[in-house]
Order: structure tokens, then sequence, then C-alpha cells
């Protein structure tokens, strides 16, 4: 079950920026393209390119009696098609943009063809004293495809191209104090290239949208974004290349990780609501099904043409139910406790909408209060700063910050937010003025005893 949940997402990993709305090969974002995972040839990538030629994952198992680990490596092999049409005079083909026919339009465009490489059973403790090196090996190839128009006369071809790539896979295994293993999963590309290769022929020998799947037996993994205390300086050692490893299944379940080029977190899952991937796991699924039914006919054809998956994005849009689409729209999921279950936070009363000037009469930010690990939390507390995984880079630079507490809020879906001046922010006092705060969840901020002498 972990490894089917982790396989949804890893989908989504491996398909995202695949193409973007508005869908069409001809469209200005679709132009640049493969942008995650991409994992090059190492004489390009040493050439100064931002495409590396490794990836690395590192994670920590406490192991049981026997452990073994399972290691599947997946990513895409860009194929590129392009279009010819047939020479009446001599039978030959000539490449061109595009060969218009009855019910669709041909063009080129550079598809992604999966692949993935399975390495089951390897014994973890085996890996302490010897390295497991692996290849991994893709041949090239080509494909051609006649094209006939509606009377059965060749109008051209379509042509699909793919190059080799020639990487390996590196497996071994460190033992740590406290009887912790450190897995290191290391995938390189070595592969040939020409010295004057520029970004589209090194992409056509890259793995592209590279993520592993690990799945441990008698052990389990420890989460990296959130270890246990006694695990903390071991996590906080792995050295993870171009990848992000987390845990994926039920929550609680630390069997399967995900190592993911895309920054997730731990138990990620595919919303039920969703119908189908979007290739842009970064949009929301309502915004974007509503932007694709405004498109004209046109503009749908030339996505049917561009890719199969964004032919089914298009048809997908095109017959959905007002069901469907209703259940992409307020879904609301909080796995905390509201802190109006212990009275802090009024509740607005239920012949008042949200929206209504008289809501405020119940909602008092400088004088509400949430609990927060039992201690209560208000204007004038002091807390210490703990960014969880829903933080930006931006809040990460306040990690371990001592702050003062300046307004509780509750938001209309029903989420706390505490606003936070630093205390050793010289214009702290401007801020809290004209109210420009800092905003943590309740689970991001440490009650300290003492109030700020601030407000005291």
């Amino acid at each position: 079950m972990s490894l089917a949940q982790a396989q949804l997402v890893a989908d989504a990993v491996l398909y995202e920026g695949y193409v973007l709305y508005p869908y069409r090969a001809s469209a200005a974002k679709n132009q640049v393209r493969w942008q995650f995972g991409v994992v090059a040839p190492r004489a390009y990538s040493e050439r100064g390119a931002t495409e590396p030629w490794v990836m690395q994952t590192e994670s920590l198992i406490e192991p049981g009696e026997t452990p073994v680990v399972d290691v599947t490596v997946r990513f895409l092999q860009v194929q590129a098609r392009t279009v010819e049409e047939a020479l009446a005079e001599s039978g030959g083909f000539q490449r061109v943009e595009s060969i218009p026919l009855e019910d669709q339009t041909l063009v080129p465009w550079e598809e992604g063809v999966e692949r993935l490489l399975e390495v089951p059973g390897l014994d973890l403790r085996a890996l302490l004293t010897a390295e497991r090196a692996m290849p991994l090996e893709v041949p090239g190839g080509e494909d051609v495809e006649l094209v006939d128009d509606a009377t059965g006369v060749v109008r051209g071809r379509v042509v699909r191209e793919r190059w080799p790539i020639s990487a390996v896979l590196r497996v071994s295994a460190e033992a740590l104090p406290g009887s912790l293993l450190r897995l290191r999963v290391r995938i390189e590309n070595p592969g040939p290239i020409d010295a004057g290769a520029d970004r589209d022929d090194a992409l056509r020998r890259s793995l592209v949208g590279t993520h592993t799947l690990l799945a441990v037996r008698d052990g389990g993994f420890v989460s990296l974004l959130d270890p246990p205390g006694w695990a903390q300086a071991a996590a906080a050692g792995c050295e993870n290349l171009h990848t992000w490893p987390v845990l994926v299944g039920d929550a609680g379940r630390r069997d399967v990780m995900l190592s993911s080029p895309i920054i997730l977190y731990d138990y990620p899952h595919v919303a039920p609501e969703s119908p189908g991937d979007l290739c842009d796991a970064t949009e929301i699924d309502e915004i974007l099904t509503l932007r694709i039914m405004t498109m004209t006919d046109e503009e749908k054809a030339q996505a049917r043409a561009t890719d199969p998956l964004a032919a089914q994005i298009i048809d997908r849009c095109d017959s959905m139910s007002p069901e469907a689409m209703l259940d992409l729209h307020g879904v609301l999921r909080n796995p905390h406790a509201s802190a109006k279950d212990a009275g802090l936070i009024p509740e607005v009363p239920a012949d008042v909408d949200w929206w209504d000037p008289l809501a405020d009469n119940a909602v008092r930010p400088e004088l509400d209060a949430i609990l927060v690990n039992g201690t209560r939390v208000t204007r004038g507390s002091r807390v210490r700063l703990r960014p969880s995984r829903r933080a930006d880079a931006q809040d990460l630079f306040y990690a371990d910050k001592i702050a003062r507490v300046t307004s509780v809020h509750e938001d209309v879906d029903g989420d706390q937010h505490v606003g936070v001046v630093l205390e050793d922010d010289p214009a702290a006092d401007l801020h809290d003025w004209y109210g420009r705060y800092l905003y943590f969840a309740p689970d991001e901020v440490e009650p300290l005893t003492e109030r700020s002498s601030k407000w005291k």
C-alpha cells in the first residue's frame, strides 16, 4: 500500500513541468522544458552548465536483524519527434514544421519515455563493506510511423529518435553511532557527449525527472525533515544532492521513502478530488481546469496534437461533470485540532457571515489566544520560532530566533496563525506599530515561560 501511494506521488513528480498550460508546442512556456530532476552527462555539466551530473540520496535506517532494501530509479528518456512530408516526385520525405490532416495537425515535439531500474533485495549489512555499482544503460533507437490522409494516401511520416544513456547506480551503507545505518544511493551520468554539445544535445543523453523509491524490510526509515531528538545530528549529516527524501504512505509508516527533485513534505499524497495529472502539481486544479475550458477549439486541437498527455488533459476537462468540478472547490483539510475547542478564539455567531463587519466584534487578534502544548499564547507571549516543513526559504532564516507575539488570528478556513516580531530586530517596535508581522502556525512556535517585558 505504501508503494502504491508512493507511485501516485512519484508519477506527479515524473511529469511535473512536462507540458504546461496552454499545452501547445508553440506556447512560449513550452519552449524551455525539462526543468526538474535532470542528471546530465558529466562533461557537459562540468563545463559550467546548471544541470548536475550526479544525484545523491542519503537516508537513515533503524535496522532489524536482517534489513533488506529495494531500490527503484525512475526517469524519462527524451525522445525527439519530427514530422516529414511525403515528396510525390521523388518518393522521399522532407522535414517540415507541420503536416495538416483532416482531424489533426502533426507538429514536432520532444516526448518523454518512462524508464526505470529496479534493484530488489539488497542486503543492507553487506553494503557496509562493499558498494554495489550497477550499470544504468538505456539504448537509443528510432521509430518511423507513416501517416495517411482520409483517402489512404501517404502524406508523410513521424520519426521518433532516442539517444543512448550510459549512467551508473551506486548503493552503499555506513554504520553510525546508536545502531543507525546511513544508506547512500548515488546516480551518476559519466556518459559521453560531444565537446560542443548544447543543452538540447545534453538533455537527449540525460536522465530527466529522475527520482528514487526506497523500500526497507526489517527496518524503518527515519524522517530527515522532522527527526527525533536522538537522530537530529545524524539527519543533519546526511548529504542529499539535488534531491529531497521524504517518507511516503500512511502517516506513521516508515517502510518507504521517495527521494524527489521537487521539495515535498513527509507523507505527501495526491488529493482524492484531483481527477488526473495536469503536469503542473504546483497549480490549483480548479483554476487550471477553468483556464482549459476557456480555450478555443483550435487551441485545444493544437494541444491534443502536441502530446498524448496534453490530449488526455484537454479531453478530461471537456468531459468534466459539474459535480466533479464542485469537488475541486473549497476543500479544507486541517489535521490539527482547532484552538476554538479550548474556547480561546471566540466563535463568529452562526447567523453572521465571515465577511460581515459584525464578525469583527467577535474576533480580537490583539486579545485572542491559542493553546500551544498546553501553554496559553497571546499578545506579549515570548516564543522560540521553529519553522517546519511548510516554511519558505525566508522563514527558515528565523529558526531558533526568540520573538514576541503581537496577535493571534484565525482565517476563514479555520487555520490559526501567530503574528510575531523578532526580539533582536531593531525595528521591532516600528513593525508592531504599523502591523508588519511575521506569521507562523501554532506548531511552529515554542512557548517560553517568561512574557515579554514590553507588555508585562
